[in-house]
């Protein structure tokens, strides 16, 4: 306890208790009429500096165990409430497995986040379970402490939403629910301002987002068609190339087992070269190229 015994009861009767109903200036009593030999929980609470303690004790020179009288009003003016430390729920979002959380984490930690909640996954997944979870423990601890300021802080707008609508919505419900949004970097670093022209830049970069999504995409999808008109499907390299599969079905023809027939071949590029391929990928290539006289025998 910070405050000394007498300081620590000087402080508690400057409120009247919840409990027993005791006046400022007085100590607490028990049912039985008497001086409480410790102030009831919900009197000492309302102290700042107190409100971690188990129990605070009655001074002797205030008669625990005597009869209760009240005493007179405390002429002591009294201290006035800190301001409330906020308590920061961090969340870190990156969309492939390959990607690295890591300097996400770092700057939530930096930005000293109670608790930080982090996933892989796209945001074409429009349940997040971590995104969830940060929202309802930031709700849950509004709840609890109506007075307390909680953050959700991210590291950029882009990791909370799928596109604008869903951004916009998001931020309104935060506000509903009494929470603040926090960005680390970009052009609205700092606590967002739902009013006036934060508001404003916040919708615009909302949709400049979205678009930059669907840019990526677009490039993509082009990129793809590309190289599917070119011969190139993607997916892995063909372990079985045109050579190893008419030599394959030559042996084939003559009923060699396939395990034989496998055994005989020899992959000629990537990371398995030198290897004989698996029988499963020789019945697949031999499959995935058969003519339709032989796919009908």
């Amino acid at each position: 306890m910070e405050l000394a015994p007498d300081q620590a009861a000087d402080a508690v009767e400057r409120h009247d208790c919840p409990k027993c109903e005791a006046s400022a200036g007085s100590p607490c009593r028990t049912r039985g009429g008497r001086t409480a030999t410790k102030y009831h929980t919900a009197r000492f609470t309302l102290v700042p500096s107190l409100r971690e303690e188990l129990d605070v004790t009655v001074p002797d020179d205030r008669g625990p165990g005597r009869p209760w009288t009240p005493r007179p009003p405390t002429t002591t003016a009294p201290t006035p409430a800190p301001t409330a430390t906020a308590i920061r729920i961090g969340y870190a979002r990156c969309s492939t497995a390959q990607q690295d959380l890591a300097s996400q984490i770092e700057a939530l930690q930096a930005a000293y986040c109670k608790r930080i909640f982090s996933e892989k996954i796209s945001t074409r997944i429009k349940v997040r379970p971590e995104l969830e979870g940060a929202l309802r423990l930031a709700r849950d601890i509004k709840q609890a402490a109506p007075d307390q300021p909680v953050i959700l802080t991210v590291h950029e707008l882009k990791r909370l939403a799928r596109n604008a609508a869903e951004l916009m919505t998001m931020s309104a419900a935060l506000q509903a629910d009494g929470l603040q949004l926090e960005l680390l970097t970009g052009p609205l670093t700092g606590i967002y301002d739902p009013h006036g022209m934060g508001s404003m830049l916040f919708a615009i970069l909302a949709v400049a987002a979205q678009l930059d999504r669907n840019y990526i995409r677009e490039k993509t999808l082009e990129g793809q068609q590309t190289a599917a008109a070119r011969g190139n499907h993607g997916g892995r390299p063909k372990v079985i190339d045109d050579d190893m599969l008419v030599f394959a079905r030559a042996l084939k023809d003559r009923g060699i087992p396939m395990p034989k027939i496998a055994g005989k071949l020899t992959i000629k590029t990537g990371k398995n070269a030198g290897k004989h391929p698996s029988v499963a990928s020789l019945y697949r290539a031999l499959a995935d190229n058969a003519t339709p006289s032989a796919a009908a025998r």
